[in-house]
C-alpha cells in the first residue's frame, strides 16, 4: 500500500476521453490518478502495485472486469469502485454477491464519485483521507444503530462502523426516509437506478439480504427490515429487543 499523502486510483477503462476525464477530476480533487486502457496494464504493475484503489469498468473490451476485480481483490487486497453501464444486471448481482466495496453507474455524478472513493479509502484507514466533522453530520437512527449520512456510515451502539457497499447503503437510507411505508419492489429498483425494463427480482433479493446481516440481530426473523408478502418491503425504525 502507498503511503503517500494523495491516494493513488488506477482508472481501468478501454475509454480513452473517459480515462482523461475521470483523471482530470481525481487530480483536482486531491487524488492522484493513474489511467490505464486494460486489465493487463494493471497486472504489468506487479504483484504489489504502489495503488490504493482500482476503478474499474465491468464492460472492458476484450476481456471481463469483474474476473480482473476478482484477482485484484484476492492477489493484491485493494479496495475496488466497478463502473457498471444501465441495465449491466447480471454483473451488478454476481459482484454484489462477491463483495465490491462500491458501484459507481455510468453516467455518474462528478461530485458523487468523488464522495465514494473517499468513503471507501477512509474505510480502509487511508491517511490522505480526512474525515467529514461529524459534529454537522445528519443522523438517522433506529434500534441499537445510527446511520450517519454525512459521512455514509452505518455505526453500531459502541460507535464501530458497519461496513456498507454503496447500493446496501443508498438502500437502507432510502427505507429511513420512508419509514413504516410499504415499498414495492419496483420503486427500489427505481431508486437504484436499474433499467426496468431488465427487471431482475435477484438484485433486491442479494441486497435485502446482505443488508438484513449487517442491521438485523437475527437475520432470518428480521425486526427492521420486514417484508410484506406480495406488496414489498416496510422499516420499522423502534428499538430492536
Amino acid at each position: 500500500m502507498p503511503d503517500g499523502k494523495h491516494p493513488v486510483v488506477a482508472i481501468i477503462d478501454d475509454d480513452a476521453d473517459l480515462r482523461r476525464t475521470v483523471a482530470d477530476l481525481l487530480a483536482n480533487n486531491g487524488f492522484s490518478p493513474l489511467p490505464l486502457p486494460d486489465g493487463a496494464s494493471f497486472l504489468a504493475l506487479g504483484p504489489r502495485p504502489a495503488v490504493d484503489l482500482a476503478l474499474i469498468d465491468l464492460r472492458l473490451r476484450g476481456e471481463n472486469g469483474l474476473t480482473l476485480a476478482i484477482r485484484i481483490r484476492e492477489t493484491m487486497g485493494i479496495p475496488i469502485v466497478m463502473l457498471t453501464g444501465r441495465g449491466d444486471e447480471m454483473d451488478k448481482i454476481i459482484g454484489l454477491e462477491t463483495g465490491a466495496d462500491d458501484y459507481m453507474m455510468k453516467p455518474f455524478n462528478p461530485r458523487e464519485l468523488i464522495a465514494r472513493l473517499r468513503a471507501v479509502l477512509r474505510r480502509v484507514g487511508h491517511p490522505g483521507v480526512l474525515p467529514p466533522d461529524r459534529s454537522a453530520s445528519s443522523i438517522h437512527a433506529f434500534g441499537r444503530l445510527r446511520l450517519d449520512q454525512t459521512r455514509r456510515e452505518l455505526l453500531d451502539q459502541n460507535g464501530t462502523e458497519i461496513s456498507l457497499t454503496n447500493a446496501e447503503y443508498r438502500l437502507l437510507e432510502y427505507f429511513l426516509r420512508h419509514p413504516g411505508r410499504i415499498v414495492p419492489r419496483t420503486e427500489l429498483l427505481t431508486e437504484l437506478g436499474n433499467d426496468l425494463s431488465q427487471y431482475m427480482d435477484r438484485t433486491i433479493d442479494v441486497l435485502i439480504l446482505r443488508l438484513r446481516r449487517k442491521i438485523e440481530a437475527v437475520p432470518s426473523k428480521p425486526q427492521h427490515l420486514q417484508t410484506r408478502r406480495g406488496q414489498g418491503y416496510i422499516f420499522v425504525t423502534g428499538p430492536a429487543t
